[in-house]
């Protein structure tokens, strides 16, 4: 059995991940790792610091917390030889440099998203890729996403980029030459790729891959309605993952 600390425990994700996690047979949440303290434990330990914790008690860390807070997960496992699952988008290059740094002492798997639609949905983008004349992205989350756009767009836009240029096809070019209010057209994630977020409350996680050519378009949508459709992949990911360092990005290697 797998002993796991979930950090960003307290959290909307990681009440859930607790809750569904820990009703696993070969799983176990031994500990919560917040600032704040939890609503629920489930059974586990509560803890503010990761350095709070015996690191011999503990298989993986998951963290699904904020961009600072992976620094320090990343750092904290490296240095314990604890693998690491991280889940937080919106880390800038130094961030994503450290985190690099320590899956050379430790394993870590890093994804945008660990719903299994999304990963569907950008296999099916990138078959679709090469046969339309234009794409555009639309994501949609909660009014408490700090980062924008998200994770997942921009690992989208760049699957699409390359399908495209895998195929031979050109950057997109923007057709719209007059803005009557800047960014209405969104933002440019790579190759003229355009993502356009949206933050409301009441939503999850959504985002429609939308394709035109000739006479025709094509959408890819995927929606989380409920952020236990996160759960099985980072079940995966805990399965899978174990002490030999390296970085994994994304599931998709994960699901056949």
């Amino acid at each position: 059995m797998k002993s796991l600390a979930i950090v960003g425990g307290a959290g909307r994700m990681g009440q859930s991940l607790a809750a569904r996690l820990g009703a696993q047979d070969d799983l176990s949440v031994t500990a919560l790792v917040d600032v704040h303290e939890p609503r629920e434990l489930f059974g586990a330990r509560y803890v503010e610091a990761l350095s709070d914790l015996d690191a011999t008690g503990i298989d993986v860390v998951i963290e699904f917390s904020s961009a600072a807070s992976v620094v320090t997960s990343a750092n904290w496992c490296a240095e314990h030889g604890v693998a690491l699952v991280i889940g937080t988008t919106g880390l800038n290059d130094e961030q994503r440099h450290q985190v690099e740094a320590a899956s050379a002492k430790t394993a870590i798997i890093m994804a945008s998203n660990f719903s299994i639609g999304v990963v569907l949905q950008e296999r099916f983008a990138k078959l679709a890729a090469p046969y339309f004349e234009r794409v555009e992205i639309i994501e949609l989350h909660h009014d408490h996403k700090a980062d924008a756009p998200s994770g997942t767009s921009l690992s989208t836009a760049a699957a699409i980029a390359q399908s495209r240029a895998d195929a031979g096809q050109p950057a997109l070019v923007d057709p719209t030459t007059h803005h009557v209010l800047a960014g209405a057209r969104g933002a440019d994630a790579g190759d003229g790729i355009m993502v356009h977020s949206v933050r409301l409350p009441g939503l999850v996680s959504h985002q429609e891959v939308i394709f035109g050519g000739p006479g025709e378009g094509l959408t890819i949508r995927h929606d989380s309605f409920d952020r236990q459709s996160f759960v099985h992949g980072v079940a995966l990911a805990v399965r899978a993952i174990d002490n030999t360092p390296g970085l994994m990005i994304g599931i998709d290697s994960l699901i056949a």
